[in-house]
Formats: structure tokens, C-alpha cells, sequence
């Protein structure tokens, strides 16, 4: 067995699991975290053994689903602008658009490590003790980043 098979076979799941709890969604789950191995494998020699292997590889998965999501983002947005008028009034489609660009533009905004904690554990749903080891940091520090992120975004919105 290869090192590349064994680092696969290691760390597939704890990968696939971290990919799927951002993205919800099984099939682009395992896509994401396939071209994360890929994109490891051809990266290896700059993993500099700072950080733990599976700390290094959901960082690749992260980054690998943002450009996913920024890609698909923009097909949806074309898409969703056809079913205006369906589904809500204009109006009320505007308002909470809005809403959340307002909330994004906000987040988008935000120092970090404040923007990353605050996305890891919302729209993660990932665990204080998940988002401390991402950051080689205590479940304390997660927690404290993530309430000084949402008192701030709280207080950016007001």
C-alpha cells in the first residue's frame, strides 16, 4: 500500500463527514472530498507537518467547497431569478434578499478568525470542539471567537 492509499484510507472519513456537515448534501459531499484528495495528493510536498494531517486536509476540503459554492452560487442565482413571481410577490422576494445581503455583506466584513468561526458553526453546524482542533486552538477560545463574532455581526446590523 502506497502513502497516498494510506493517507486515503485514514482520513476519508473524517474528511467526508467535516465536507458533509458544511454542504448537507451526501452527493456533493463525496465530489468535494474526492477532488480533496486529488488536490493532496498533488500538494503533498507543502504540507510542512505544522498541523496534524486531517487538520491539513479539511482545510483543503474547505477551500474546495467554497470555490464549489461560489461556482454554484452564481448558476443558482440566474436560475432563481426565472422563478421570481412563482413562488412570492416580487416584493416580498427583494426584502428578504435584502435582508441577507445585508447580513452577508456584514459577515463578509468581519475580521478574522471572527467570520470563519462564526460561518464554521452556523452554516457548519460544526462543534466548539471541532472548530478549536481546525485551529489548533481549546473549545474556549472557540467558544469566546464565536459569541464576540455574533455580538459584533449583532451590532454591525443594528
Amino acid at each position: 500500500m502506497t502513502d497516498c492509499e494510506d493517507i486515503y484510507i485514514r482520513y476519508f472519513k473524517d474528511v467526508y463527514k467535516y465536507v458533509l456537515s458544511i454542504c448537507k448534501n451526501k452527493t456533493v459531499a463525496e465530489d468535494i472530498t474526492q477532488e480533496t484528495f486529488f488536490k493532496a495528493i498533488k500538494g503533498i510536498d507543502n504540507f510542512d507537518r505544522k498541523c496534524k494531517m486531517r487538520v491539513w486536509l479539511c482545510q483543503i476540503a474547505k477551500n474546495t467547497y467554497f470555490s464549489y459554492y461560489e461556482r454554484e452560487k452564481i448558476y443558482t442565482e440566474l436560475s432563481d431569478v426565472q422563478e421570481w413571481g412563482k413562488t412570492e410577490s416580487f416584493e416580498e422576494r427583494l426584502i428578504s434578499n435584502e435582508q441577507a445581503f445585508e447580513i452577508h455583506k456584514a459577515l463578509h466584513l468581519m475580521d478574522e478568525p471572527y467570520k470563519e468561526v462564526f460561518t464554521l458553526r452556523l452554516f457548519g453546524e460544526l462543534s466548539f470542539m471541532q472548530i478549536a482542533e481546525l485551529f489548533s486552538k481549546t473549545e474556549s477560545w472557540a467558544r469566546v471567537t464565536y459569541h464576540r463574532a455574533r455580538v459584533k455581526l449583532k451590532e454591525d446590523l443594528m
